[in-house]
């Protein structure tokens, strides 16, 4: 699908997300306050568990990066929308509530459900530190078939901090970018080029700007920790914020068309290759 025909399907999605319905009803449009549970503080997995489960890595944070507010960065809306549109974009089905609402999951490192979480997602991992208590539990997870995507950390100073503590918890391993001919671009959309996705505060005040951090985030990339079967243990969207393109959809059409699209593309692409590999 080309970038014209991609964004006229996403421009269809939302035109019919706006009729009434009573599916619209119950669940609300992702993207606006009240839609989803509160669940801030609740530690462990939600729902039916019969679904994929969108489970966020709740870390502790030692430090502060403008703009962030740590593991919460763009919770709970970025991940309501995000399941909302993957089970609308995919066949996959999501984890629900019984009366129908998306069930996101926070997790700690010493929940007993992690291991319940095949998937984990982590923001503004920059500022994280992890003790050798989460280390080893973080590595354990990883080890035994865990896929950790880390968004929406920008510049040198958060790459030097979170690289460190991962290695940390993958002694030996190496991080390596991956080329934009990885099958991960193509497992549904046609990803031609990794996508710079501001917050929508950032770009508001810039009058359009997509680089967080001036020069130093000019360029983003995907990067990876692999086993050594050749597996994806870790993802990392570094110089782009992906969910904010989920959390922020309905509050400027520009912005939507802009930029939506192409998070959704690239999470759609990422969720595919993590339950298939």
């Amino acid at each position: 699908m080309n970038d014209v025909a991609r964004r006229i399907s996403f421009a269809l999605l939302l035109a019919a997300f706006l009729l009434p319905s009573p599916a619209a009803a119950q669940i609300g449009f992702p993207g606006f306050p009240g839609g989803g549970r509160n669940q801030r503080y609740q530690s462990g997995l939600m729902g039916d568990r019969s679904g994929f489960s969108f489970c966020r890595l709740a870390y502790n944070g030692v430090t502060r990066e403008a703009g962030g507010q740590g593991w919460s960065t763009d919770y709970p809306g970025a991940d309501s929308n995000f399941m909302f549109r993957m089970e609308e974009l995919t066949t996959i089905g999501m984890s629900k509530y019984p009366d129908g609402e998306f069930a996101y999951s926070i997790m700690s490192l010493g929940d007993p459900d992690l291991y319940r979480c095949g998937f984990l997602f982590a923001s503004d991992v920059g500022t994280m530190g992890l003790n050798e208590r989460d280390t080893a539990q973080l590595r354990d997870w990883l080890l035994k078939g865990g896929f950790l995507w880390v968004d929406d950390f920008w510049g040198d100073q958060a790459w030097e901090r979170w690289s460190r503590e991962i290695l940390r918890v993958l002694p030996g391993k190496q991080i390596v970018e991956l080329p934009m001919d990885h099958p991960i671009f193509n497992m549904l959309y046609h990803v031609k080029k990794v996508p710079q996705i501001p917050s929508i505060n950032h770009w508001r005040r810039t009058g359009g700007g997509t680089s967080e951090r001036g020069y130093e985030s000019d360029t983003p990339e995907i990067r990876a920790i692999f086993d050594e079967h050749g597996r994806i243990m870790v993802l990392m969207s570094h110089d782009t914020d992906i969910a904010d393109g989920w959390e922020r959809e309905a509050e400027s059409d520009e912005y939507f068309y802009l930029f939506s699209p192409d998070a959704y593309a690239m999470a759609a692409n990422i969720i595919v290759w993590a339950m298939t590999h």
